[in-house]
C-alpha cells in the first residue's frame, strides 16, 4: 500500500485549522464556556446566567452579587486555572458582571 507525501496525520490537520483565526476564537469560546461549568462548583455554575469571551476578556454575567465579590477575590486563580485547562494564556482578564 502506498502513502501519499501530502498525507497528514488527523491532529496535524485539527491543529491547523485551530490556527486559522476565526476557527480558533470559535473554538475558544465554546471551550471556555465548557471548562467554566466543568470546573466551578455546581453552586456558581448555577448562578452563571451568561458567559462571553472577546479579545483576552472573560465576561461573566452573574445572579447573585454576593456570589460576584467573592469571586472578584479570586480573579488570579481563576483565569490561571482556566487558562492552565486551555494551554495557553487566552484568558488575561475576567469582567463579572
Amino acid at each position: 500500500m502506498s502513502v501519499d507525501k501530502n498525507t497528514r496525520h488527523i491532529k496535524q490537520v485539527i491543529a491547523s485549522l485551530r490556527k486559522e483565526k476565526k476557527l480558533k476564537k470559535g473554538l475558544e469560546k465554546a471551550q471556555i464556556k465548557k471548562l467554566w461549568a466543568e470546573l466551578m462548583s455546581d453552586t456558581i455554575d448555577k448562578y452563571t446566567s451568561n458567559i462571553t469571551y472577546d479579545k483576552g476578556h472573560l465576561y461573566v454575567y452573574l445572579t447573585s452579587s454576593a456570589l460576584r465579590e467573592e469571586l472578584n477575590r479570586g480573579k488570579a486563580k481563576i483565569i490561571d486555572l482556566l487558562n492552565s485547562h486551555l494551554g495557553e494564556h487566552v484568558i488575561k482578564k475576567i469582567i463579572f458582571k
